[in-house]
């Protein structure tokens, strides 16, 4: 059986992220990508082009994470994953990453292929105040109190800031949930756990 052929078996002949039945396509999900449909997923011309960047994100498009997002196959969880971090500016998108759980298999190989895109130049590297390189998903601290404009509080020095997200288009700002807040965090102020 052909891998396009083992592919639309698993889908049911539907995009594996929007669900769209029309110009369906296997993608390989790299870095270390061998062919197989464990490392490949069925998708659409329209998530296709938008995932390798040769058409412009189209916010509304990607709402269909909500629910594929879920799926039981990791090849699907980990380009979810990674869509979702590209889409980190959108509250929507960041809420579902924040829930979003991958074990740690998955999650490794969702990072390793943003960490290879950061290597090919085509992103922003987010460093922590020491300068070890900051991934969506890690563990920071932070190094001091930080007065948080707006939510009268003060997130206090040695405060774990768990499954953070990065900013795309900004190298010294991150996100992160402290006292159940969603606040951006300058990277000058954390330390990579």
């Amino acid at each position: 059986m052909s891998l396009e052929n083992e592919l639309r078996s698993r889908a049911e002949d539907k995009c594996e992220l929007c669900g769209a039945t029309e110009g369906l396509a296997a993608i390989a999900v790299g870095p270390d990508s061998d062919g197989s449909a464990e490392k490949s997923i069925l998708a659409c011309v329209t998530c296709a082009a938008q995932m390798e960047s040769e058409a412009e994100l189209d916010v509304n498009h990607w709402r269909c994470l909500n629910e594929s997002a879920w799926s039981t196959e990791p090849a699907v969880q980990v380009v979810a994953w990674r869509m979702l971090g590209r889409l980190s500016g959108e509250a929507w998108a960041r809420d579902l990453l924040d829930t979003l759980y991958l074990d740690e298999e998955t999650l490794a190989w969702a990072q390793s292929g943003v960490a290879a895109a950061d290597e090919d130049g085509d992103t922003i590297v987010h460093k922590d105040t020491y300068g070890a390189v900051l991934s969506a998903g890690d563990t920071v601290t932070l190094i001091k109190d930080l007065k948080v404009k707006g939510a009268g509080f003060t997130a206090k020095r040695g405060t774990a800031v768990r499954n953070i997200t990065l900013v795309h288009d900004n190298a010294e700002h991150i996100e992160g949930r402290v006292n159940d807040q969603r606040i951006v965090i300058l990277t000058e102020f954390v330390k990579k756990s």
